[in-house]
């Protein structure tokens, strides 16, 4: 099968951590056809969406670590109708690019998107955990989103004695600070910053309930098709409190609790319901902090601590798809013979 990524540039990519590039290697092993774009790659000629591919040369020859098969991929360029490929996968990061997804509903009843287009717009990753059911909290922490100060400053000033506060957009840790009462004189400051832009627009932000234990750091669990693939618990450094390995956390083993399946099990079917097939939660003491649907990470570092190769999973459960929609098509096309024939 042909396959289409949309994604960030290559040469972006760290080589020993993406888990992009994990999956496309996986991919180019299988044989598949496979070809990389940029959201501002994507074009209409004569009606038809299209995009300007970087398309990865066929070899006999794979080399088997990720490092090496990003050093030597070679590619030859092409402009390809995205009706074309039987797979496309977004990787691209937050923020969510709108335009990207109106360029792709015109082929979403053809090709098979990973993750569905609606999906993504419902999700919009952080505001997301607000579809779950939890009148109680039990599994949801108090969240608000907002861009008006003065509600924010009165949470803050209501609510516990610790917070987090982080961008709406951001994403790998960027932007998330604890908030404490005794720092109160700097919080206009710090909404003004994190609001305001020169060109007088403004910015959301999630204000969001401080969790017992997230010194520790965090679960991040990959999801495949509702279910959990893979988990890792991310542990901050020393001078810093986000678990993010981009902010210089660390990865080791995790086994989930009984209390992290439960929290697995009641979120799945929904996920499914959205066709957010492949998403990365991130878990704290039992609690729902983010759903990331764009270009969940992982991969690389459970294979590192479990001795494992997630992304096999992942490039079945797609195979699986595209071999369904083809079985469908075909069972499709020998009914309506029947009935024409009639």
């Amino acid at each position: 099968m042909n396959v289409c990524f949309i994604m960030y540039p290559w040469n972006e990519m760290n080589p020993e951590d993406d888990s992009t590039l994990a999956m496309i290697h996986e991919f180019v092993k299988r044989g598949h056809g496979l070809a990389i774009t940029t959201p501002a790659n994507l074009t209409i000629r004569d009606s038809v969406a299209y995009a300007f591919c970087r398309c990865v040369t066929r070899k006999d020859k794979i080399p088997g670590s990720l490092k090496a098969f990003h050093a030597k991929t070679e590619f030859y360029d092409e402009m390809l109708p995205l009706a074309g490929f039987d797979v496309i996968i977004l990787r691209s990061n937050p923020p969510l690019d709108m335009i990207m997804l109106n360029f792709l509903d015109s082929v979403k009843d053809d090709v098979f998107i990973m993750n569905d287009l609606d999906g993504i717009r419902r999700a919009n990753n952080k505001m997301y955990t607000a579809v779950f059911e939890d009148e109680d909290n039990e599994f949801i922490p108090r969240t608000h989103v907002t861009k008006n100060k003065e509600y924010l400053k009165k949470i803050i000033k209501e609510g516990p004695e610790k917070m987090i506060l982080k961008p709406l957009n951001g994403y790998g840790g960027s932007g998330v600070i604890l908030l404490e009462k005794s720092a109160m004189k700097s919080i206009n400051s710090l909404l003004d910053f994190y609001i305001d832009n020169k060109d007088g627009t403004s910015n959301y932000v999630i204000l969001q309930e401080y969790i017992e234990g997230a010194d520790q750091g965090d679960v991040r669990v990959l999801m495949l098709n509702g279910k959990p693939i893979g988990a890792m618990r991310r542990v901050p450094g020393e001078e810093d409190h986000r678990s993010n390995v981009s902010a210089g956390g660390t990865v080791v083993k995790h086994i989930l609790t009984n209390e992290e399946k439960e929290l697995c099990r009641r979120i799945g079917p929904k996920l499914v319901k959205d066709g957010l097939y492949f998403v990365g939660i991130d878990v704290i003491n039992g609690m729902l902090v983010e759903v990331n649907v764009m270009s969940p990470g992982g991969i690389t570092y459970m294979n590192r601590v479990y001795k494992t190769r997630v992304q096999e999973k992942v490039i079945d459960f797609v195979e699986d798809k595209v071999v369904e929609r083809v079985n469908a098509f075909e069972r499709r096309k020998k009914l309506r013979k029947h009935v024409d024939e009639a």
